[in-house]
């Protein structure tokens, strides 16, 4: 088998940005009350909660299904996400790696800023995303979703070199989630818009593809069935 036997991808727990962005860009406010890097943002309380959450349904997986590789972001929201969950699962897990290829989609100047903070510093870009659309813009210094596509195709490739047959579990971002949908099914810009206009890909969400037909089979896409009411 030249594939993974199963790639079940995790998009952390609620993160401050996911609460404090939103927020601020409701409000029209050029602050969103955080600082420093998005590489560092930590979960909310419910984030915590919801990673704790996802620690009880993989001690409920049977032996069979019990991740055998765990690859993480980077950054601090997938890193504790799988600590909590791994912690809270009871089981002996392998230990996870980091690689930089399963960071969220980086936005280079525009790191961290909210929509008013972007009208104001950067006034041209509104017009250039509403010129190319979200899928084809690419912020200054940052990553258009092509460039998301490539590393992840990167990370694919590597991943059947060193883990074929093996089940493998991903922590990482709702962009990555999406544009790993997009590589393994092959999926267009307007087949990708579709996934996205159906509904965000939620926090502690659940994602799996089945290899044991020999190619990557969706099999459950955004599932948060595992999560307290």
């Amino acid at each position: 088998m030249d594939v993974v036997a199963e790639l079940v991808l995790i998009r952390h727990g609620q993160s401050a940005s996911n609460v404090a962005f939103p927020e601020a860009d409701a409000a029209g406010l050029l602050e969103s009350g955080l600082s420093g890097r998005d590489a560092d943002v930590p979960l909310t309380g419910l984030g915590t909660e919801q990673a704790r959450s996802v620690g009880r349904w993989l001690g409920a997986l049977p032996a069979g299904r019990v991740p055998q590789v765990v690859v993480t972001s980077p950054y601090v929201r997938a890193r504790e996400t799988w600590r909590l969950a791994a912690a809270v699962s009871g089981l002996e897990l392998p230990a996870p790696s980091t690689d930089d290829r399963l960071v969220d989609r980086l936005l280079g100047d525009l790191e961290m800023l909210t929509r008013a903070a972007i009208a104001q510093r950067f006034p041209d870009e509104p017009g250039r995303l509403a010129a190319v659309g979200e899928y084809r813009y690419r912020p200054p210094n940052g990553e258009a979703f092509e460039d998301v596509a490539t590393r992840l195709g990167s990370f694919l490739d590597d991943l059947r070199r060193a883990h074929a047959g093996r089940r493998v579990m991903v922590v990482a971002h709702d962009s990555v989630v999406l544009m790993m949908r997009s590589v393994i099914e092959g999926l267009d810009w307007e087949a990708v818009a579709a996934v996205a206009d159906a509904g965000p890909v939620r926090n502690a969400s659940i994602t799996r593809f089945d290899g044991s037909s020999g190619r990557l089979v969706l099999d459950g896409y955004n599932t948060v069935e595992h999560l307290a009411p």
